[in-house]
């Protein structure tokens, strides 16, 4: 099959190099398509009975998450000239186009009372314009005896205030949202300026915003690095610029189709499809390793460059092949889970995988057959003395320290194993965002002086028409709102209740003392009011449906990470609703992108773990195809397993908590470390028929000719890797930094222990008349006597034709 399929190549290179050039101008013109993803990551399916809670909420009440933030803490902001920048600060940001409403304490509103029309109206407390600090003293005495505002939007302990900013839903999910939050941003800017008052800022439409511009700079940056290190890496192995530029070709094209494979699926750039290329670049580049190496290698046997490009096709094709779909198959796996951006992402990257084997195997030898043949120079690659020493001292150490290996490996993974109890499951709602960022001394800005500001929502539905109006039911909510805002890690709550309060406050002439509900004989009077009162506010559409039966209680909780909002949601919160309101017909249920957020990652982690499990059975099958052998089928298992135990337990160690960012890393390595055994297990099985089934000799050959594929090729992968270290985000940081260290420990115990393993446990015995898919192999890092015949008639017609 092989040699038919070299023939076909060389043959018909110029066509399959035309035709791969079609494509890439097909794949180039649907990238532009590709949009980058403004949406909150999506981790619960939509079948899911609380997503379906949410999407109901969400349809009723309008987003939760809509909110940006700007907080201010210092005593000169009550000076009036301060004051009223403040207020202009407002003004401008009110004017921006798609946002809806800005919230500031220049502009608060008290109700009053309208005895002559039985209504209540809302009038400004600040008159426009204040020009001296005595009338601001005053008024803000006013404000503070509003207790609607109290520990809301001022923090009367400390002074602190907020603005809050509510964004448009068609900006919220659009790219309008980064231009918009950009303007914010240089308006507060210009009242730092102006007054030398902090602003801080926070909010989910705010992070969102900044996460995607940084996904779309660390993008082209990783892409870029990437190109870079790997053009390095191939310029210091081979030592010549064409084996440089043609692998970066091939990188090139298969980036274009990665970004055409998003446009044409109509999916989107995230955080996760946006490490793609880059990822393509380093996995990719060890396939021109190998053609490029073995076809060096076939070249200086016997001069013949044709025969040489035939040979490598022949030779380490079926190999390249199964080591790209081991490769692929740790991103395929993905497919399998319920969450759409892992989905994605596996999908994308597994068949650009498999995309890169076709192109190398197409462009490599076509590419090489038109250009001149290799000259000594480009040739003394393949002696490289420092390796062989490496080599050789590690061929002597499996000899004469296997007991040494074994105790070593025991201890790491029991190390390991203990250190992988310590990991705990935990992600914060900004997980990725850098701990020294300003965005992280933003958020805890707000959650020391405000509780937080992620959204929780509560849903109260009363079961009959304007049961939001019942007295009863809404002293079951206030008891509710007493008892959250009674957890340190919540806001004061806000509902109609508060605003019901507020109410009998305004009838009394705002007196502070009179802010509650009503008792039964104030209730008449106090809802003759309501009645006749305006939405012109639009309080009542936000926090009550139209028929008055179902109402809202909403908060913002601090970002106290999964584990404890899992539990102060499940442990806490839903007791007490439980309790208050057990003597009920009411619906209560918890809700809002937080609760959300929180369920998604248990799921997505859930998931990963099943992933991680379909890989290793695929992967098992693979070798079990392979090899047709048990014992060989675990001896090569054992050494790509342990690096994931010892990665596990660096991870507990370390602090570095299981997340989406850090389980995606097992099976994604899984699949490209097994590489490393497939390659020198292969070799192993011919140095055993070459050998005489002489196990030490097979071994010792096998280490010395393959140890170097090994070597490159893992060193390549790392140096890819470890560039995700300068992400600024925390889980990209965590993902090149694991992924690296678990390819380096998988390259040890493909050197040291599998060889050991082979030594201790294989008998050698093998059936000549067995004939496994692995005996099709041929290591792109050795020289061998190979006197196959080929027919070099066919091939030599198709070069004379293509001079």
């Amino acid at each position: 099959m092989w040699t038919r399929l070299s023939h076909i190549i060389i043959k018909q290179r110029l066509i399959l190099v035309i035709l791969i050039g079609v494509i890439t101008i097909f794949m180039a013109y649907h990238m532009r398509e590709v949009e980058m993803s403004y949406d909150f990551a999506k981790t619960v399916p939509s079948t899911d009975p609380d997503m379906i809670e949410f999407m109901n909420f969400k349809e009723e009440f309008g987003e939760d998450g809509n909110l940006i933030a700007l907080g201010f803490k210092d005593s000169t902001i009550y000076e009036y000239q301060n004051f009223e920048r403040l207020r202009q600060l407002s003004f401008k940001i009110d004017s921006l186009e798609g946002v809806t409403r800005v919230f500031s304490l220049p502009e608060v509103k008290r109700l009053e009372k309208d005895t002559a029309e039985s209504r209540f109206v809302l009038n400004p407390v600040f008159t426009r314009n204040i020009n001296n600090q005595e009338v601001l003293d005053s008024l803000l005495e006013i404000t503070l005896d509003q207790q609607f505002y109290s520990g809301r939007l001022i923090n009367t302990e400390n002074g602190a205030t907020l603005m809050l900013i509510s964004i448009a839903s068609d900006y919220l999910n659009s790219e309008k949202r980064i231009g918009l939050t950009e303007k914010i941003v240089q308006a507060g800017a210009e009242f730092e300026k102006e007054t030398g008052i902090t602003v801080h800022y926070a909010g989910l439409p705010f992070v969102r915003s900044v996460v995607a511009s940084k996904v779309k700079n660390e993008m082209e940056m990783f892409l870029l690095l990437s190109v870079l290190v790997t053009a390095v890496i191939l310029f210091l192995f081979f030592k010549t610029w064409d084996a440089v530029v043609f692998p970066m070709i091939i990188i090139g094209v298969i980036v274009v189709w990665v970004l055409g494979t998003l446009a044409l699926f109509e999916y989107k750039i995230t955080l996760l499809t946006g490490l793609i290329p880059p990822v393509i670049v380093v996995i990719g580049i060890p396939n021109s390793v190998y053609l490029l190496n073995k076809y060096h290698q076939e070249f200086e046997k016997h001069g013949n460059k044709i025969m040489a490009i035939s040979r490598v096709i022949r030779k380490i094709g079926v190999v390249t092949l199964i080591t790209n779909f081991t490769t692929a198959v740790g991103f395929l796996v993905l497919m399998t889970t319920d969450i759409i951006i892992l989905r994605e992402f596996g999908i994308v990257a597994g068949l650009n995988i498999m995309a890169t084997f076709v192109v190398s195997i197409i462009l490599i030898p076509a590419v090489f057959s038109w250009l001149p043949a290799p000259n000594t120079k480009q040739l003394k690659h393949l002696k490289f003395k420092p390796l062989e020493i490496v080599l050789t001292q590690l061929d002597l150490w499996i000899y004469r320290h296997r007991p040494v290996i074994y105790v070593v490996t025991i201890v790491l993974v029991g190390i390991g194993i203990y250190g992988a109890y310590q990991v705990k499951a935990v992600s914060y709602m900004v997980d990725d965002i850098p701990e020294d960022s300003d965005i992280r001394r933003d958020l805890e800005f707000f959650e020391s002086n405000f509780n937080g500001i992620m959204p929780l929502e509560i849903v109260v539905n009363t079961g009959h028409r304007r049961g939001v109006l019942d007295l009863k039911n809404l002293r079951k909510v206030e008891d509710l709102e007493e008892f959250l805002a009674s957890n340190q890690d919540i806001s004061l709550p806000f509902s109609i209740v508060s605003f019901v309060k507020a109410s009998k406050q305004a009838f009394y002439n705002n007196n502070p003392d009179r802010y509650s509900l009503p008792n039964s004989r104030e209730r008449a009077f106090i809802l003759r009011y309501m009645r006749n009162q305006s939405d012109e506010s639009g309080l009542f559409s936000t926090f009550v449906d139209s028929t008055f039966q179902t109402m809202r209680v909403s908060m913002q909780v601090a970002d106290i990470g999964s584990y404890k909002m899992d539990s102060l949601i499940g442990n806490v919160i839903a007791p007490q609703v439980d309790s208050i309101f057990a003597d009920t017909d009411m619906q209560v249920y918890i809700t809002g992108t937080t609760p959300l957020f929180i369920k998604g990652n248990n799921f997505l982690i859930k998931n990963l773990r099943f992933s991680l499990l379909l890989a290793f059975l695929l992967i098992s099958a693979i070798m079990v195809i392979l090899f047709r052998n048990k014992r060989m089928i675990i001896i090569s298992l054992i050494p790509n397993i342990i690096p994931l135990i010892i990665t596990a337990g660096i991870m507990g160690f370390a602090g570095i908590p299981l997340k989406p960012s850090t389980a995606l890393i097992f099976s994604i390595v899984f699949g490209i470390s097994v590489d490393d055994s497939i390659h020198f297990l292969a070799k192993y099985r011919q140095e055993l028929f070459q050998n005489k089934f002489f196990v030490p000799l097979a071994v010792s050959k096998t280490l010395r000719e393959t140890g170097a594929s090994m070597m490159y090729t893992s060193i390549i992968l790392f140096a890819g890797f470890v560039i995700f270290a300068g992400s600024d985000f925390g889980g990209t940081v965590a993902l090149g930094i694991l992924t690296s260290v678990t390819l380096l420990i998988a390259m040890s115990t493909n050197l040291i222990l599998l060889p050991a393993l082979l030594m201790s446990f294989d008998d050698g015995k093998r059936n000549p008349e067995e004939h496994p898919l692995i005996e099709q192999y041929d290591d792109g890092f050795y020289q061998e006597v190979d006197d196959e015949e080929i027919d070099l008639d066919q091939i030599r017609v198709e070069e004379g034709d293509s001079n």
